[in-house]
């Protein structure tokens, strides 16, 4: 079984910071992507960052020279800076990766439960 383990959601104001972490659990083996998604108002997950193994990462245009996203090899973090109000939601951390039980040529998705990021105005 493998879990997504998330921290940092909090309550900010615009143009504060705010750090997000997140921690891969279990019997997963490798990973290829692991970023961030957030849920807002349209009550859908978009993508506002993510990384691959081989380093490479990949950003929203909404948050683009504000959110930076980093990784280790079980681990990634985002870090938010310049906050503003659209920001808020619920931000879900994004695994794909490998179980040594299911074998190298198939990839799964794990979410984690989602935690709250509130911007107030």
């Amino acid at each position: 079984q493998v879990q997504l383990v998330e921290s940092g959601g909090s309550l900010v104001q615009a143009g504060g910071s705010l750090g997000l972490s997140c921690a891969a659990l279990g019997s997963i083996s490798s990973i290829n992507i692991m970023g961030w998604y957030r849920q807002g108002p349209g009550n859908q997950r978009d993508l506002v960052a993510q990384s691959s193994a081989g380093g490479s990462s990949n950003y929203a245009d909404s948050v683009k020279g504000r959110f930076t996203i980093s990784r280790d090899k079980f681990t990634v973090n985002l870090q938010m800076n310049s906050l503003k109000p659209e920001d808020t939601g619920v931000y879900y951390c994004y695994a794909r990766g490998v179980r040594a039980a299911t074998g190298p040529y198939y990839a799964e998705d794990y979410w984690g439960k989602g935690t709250p990021v509130t911007v107030s105005v």
